[in-house]
């Protein structure tokens, strides 16, 4: 508990526009949108420098976090229930990919588990957000196998990150 509290007080908030400028950002915006055109599936980034100290207290945790930017961002939203959001928390450095039902029920959890490790270990060994554009890649290659784009393909979702 103290150390997460350490990291959310004293890093994070920083990091961010260093991190992510709008350059990298635009990116990020533009990997979505043309990895949707590939696959049916609708991707969210969400990135969030810290937590309060309350919320931290109160026990929230990555996973929990990412849950709830899922709904609240209307991740869920989709018509054929396609949605993904990869969400980083940069104090901690955690990350969390949350996949609706539909591309659950055609992607295991297991592949999903192996992105989140790997997304991880890209942002332990370098730049943010060259991490973020990797996995965003890698999503969209596994949702183009398990969920490729049909001849309507709707864009669902905002295809811009959303900074927390």
């Amino acid at each position: 508990m103290l150390r997460r509290l350490w990291l959310n007080l004293c890093t994070g908030w920083f990091r961010l526009p260093r991190w992510f400028p709008k350059a990298r950002m635009r990116a990020i915006r533009d990997a979505i949108a043309e990895g949707e055109r590939r696959h049916a599936g609708e991707l969210c980034f969400a990135v969030e420098a810290r937590y309060s100290p309350l919320a931290l207290w109160a026990g929230l945790t990555p996973r929990g976090r990412a849950e709830q930017l899922f709904s609240a961002l209307r991740v869920w939203d989709t018509a054929d229930n396609s949605g993904v959001l990869l969400y980083l928390q940069l104090a901690e450095r955690r990350v969390e990919i949350v996949a609706d039902r539909g591309i659950a029920a055609r992607v295991p959890a297991a592949e999903w588990q192996a992105l989140t490790a790997a997304f991880a270990e890209d942002m332990r060994c370098g730049e943010p957000s060259q991490a973020v554009l990797a996995c965003l890649g890698r999503i969209n290659a596994l949702l183009a196998l398990h969920f490729p784009a049909s001849a309507d393909n709707p864009r669902e979702l905002p295809d811009e990150p959303v900074v927390l």
